[in-house]
């Protein structure tokens, strides 16, 4: 008789359909910009160019990408006004305001211990040159 091998972890209450999609949500909203943005629409509907300018480093092609996965899954909404000149805002959906404070918690622990981590890489960096050597 084979002995059934129990997964440890978190995965070990979902079966193997669910853990792929929960993978899947864990990447869309992990995602470094999808943070950002959700960080960022935490005070209300903001207007594309104002979050292209509050989020530094993020291309026009990532932003309307990653806007455009949010709201597919139902975290983000896109209203746009009949207006001259056009005006679109983007807001937070019940759904993705639930998971505004763990974004923010996630966002805070990356500040609080970023120059810890970034030692922490430094030091493996150079042990990893000097064992190469």
């Amino acid at each position: 008789m084979q002995a059934v091998r129990r997964k440890p972890g978190p995965c070990a209450q979902w079966d193997s359909a669910e853990t792929n999609f929960i993978r899947e949500i864990l990447d869309l909203v992990g995602d470094k910009w999808s943070v950002l943005i959700i960080g960022t629409l935490a005070e209300g509907p903001v207007r594309y160019s104002e979050l292209a300018d509050a989020i530094p480093g993020i291309s026009q092609r990532m932003l309307t990408l990653t806007l455009k996965h949010l709201q597919r899954s139902g975290l983000v909404s896109r209203t746009a006004y009949a207006e001259v000149p056009p005006r679109v805002e983007y807001s937070l959906t019940g759904l993705g305001t639930s998971l505004l404070s763990t974004v923010l918690d996630l966002a805070a622990w990356s500040a609080g211990h970023h120059r810890e981590i970034r030692s922490n890489q430094h030091a493996f960096d150079d042990a990893a040159i000097r064992t190469e050597r």
